[in-house]
């Protein structure tokens, strides 16, 4: 304790608590209950804090504390820090004032009182809270549809923040969800899996933390969709095959074992995941079986296609699903081939 430099001006005086203060005398206040518990101040980081303390003219000295430290004695600043004054209303408060609170400033603070008979004290616990901030997360990646996945969201705050992953593509509808799991574990992940995810961090102190990871799952290519087509000699044909992958799949086409390429009278254009074999003016000899074939790096699928004749089609009453017409368009085929025969006899 520093000694006093004008013994009339300045007393020391021991807390009931062996906290030690240099109090002035002439400033009066109020007497505390020394029965009554801590209180608790709540205040966000960056706020400004007023950690209140009353007078009145019962006492003549008085005291600001941080643990043992002197921050007022008195109206004499003792604090070397800035953010911190007093706030005071002629002789009725004797309150702290902290500008830009800190997590270094959480603690106990003590007003000290002197009265005729005994020193007393005001003790408040300031508390600081930190709103949740990721500062780390996992980067973008790609995945083969199977593979294992760990995701990676870290973030501060106090209290310790609760992290939630949701998972927000329309297709994935699964939610995780639990508090402090910074890990988010993916086993055999499928192709629904795919899209972005989100790492949201909360504590209710301010608004959630929210970031962001991009998750790619290759898969090989899957045909959902064939049309095939019924034209009469002489008109265009249009065969049409869209697949689905990741990476996005490549096509050809074949008829028989013969691969197929743009030429005279035939066009085949690939928009996106969907090809189409257009065949000019059909002739008998282009009826029949053609093959889409879809691959990207991880495989290939393959699907048949018809192009047939109007005169086939007459011989069904009902328009049939491809399955059923399927023995038909075999017989068609059949009776096609036989006909130019007997062309060529006669």
């Amino acid at each position: 304790i520093r000694e006093a430099s004008q013994p009339d001006e300045w007393i020391i005086c021991a807390s009931f608590y062996r906290l030690l203060c240099l109090i002035p005398t002439g400033f009066p206040v109020r007497s505390v209950n020394m029965q009554r518990s801590t209180d608790n101040i709540t205040i966000r980081q960056g706020d400004t804090a007023i950690i209140r303390c009353y007078v009145d003219d019962k006492v003549s000295k008085v005291a600001w504390l941080n643990q043992s430290n002197i921050i007022f004695a008195g109206r004499d600043k003792w604090s070397l820090d800035p953010r911190v004054d007093l706030v005071t209303k002629g002789q009725l408060e004797y309150s702290l004032r902290i500008q830009k609170v800190d997590v270094y400033d959480e603690g106990s603070y003590t007003c000290s009182i002197q009265t005729k008979q005994q020193p007393k004290t005001s003790q408040l616990y300031l508390i600081v809270q930190v709103p949740a901030n990721i500062y780390k997360i996992s980067e973008d990646l790609t995945v083969n549809e199977g593979g294992n996945v760990t995701l990676s969201c870290l973030a501060t705050g106090r209290p310790d923040p609760a992290i939630t992953w949701r998972l927000l593509n329309p297709s994935g509808t699964r939610e995780w969800e639990n508090e402090m799991t910074e890990y988010l574990d993916i086993t055999g992940i499928m192709r629904n899996q795919a899209g972005r995810y989100e790492c949201k961090a909360s504590n209710d102190v301010a608004t959630p933390d929210v970031k962001y990871v991009n998750v790619v799952v290759n898969y090989p290519p899957k045909i959902k969709k064939t049309q095939s087509s019924e034209t009469q000699v002489g008109r265009m044909g249009t065969l049409q095959c869209e697949a689905i992958a990741v990476p996005t799949p490549e096509f050809e086409w074949y008829r028989d074992e013969a691969r197929l390429s743009n030429s005279q009278g035939i066009n085949i254009q690939i928009l996106g995941t969907t090809t189409i074999l257009m065949i000019a003016n059909i002739t008998e000899d282009d009826y029949g079986n053609y093959t889409c074939v879809a691959s990207n790096r991880l495989g290939f699928q393959n699907a048949s296609l018809f192009l047939y004749s109007e005169y086939c089609i007459m011989h069904s009453a009902t328009l049939h699903p491809l399955w059923v017409l399927l023995p038909l368009l075999i017989l068609c085929q059949i009776r096609v081939e036989e006909d130019k025969r007997l062309d060529e006899f006669t």
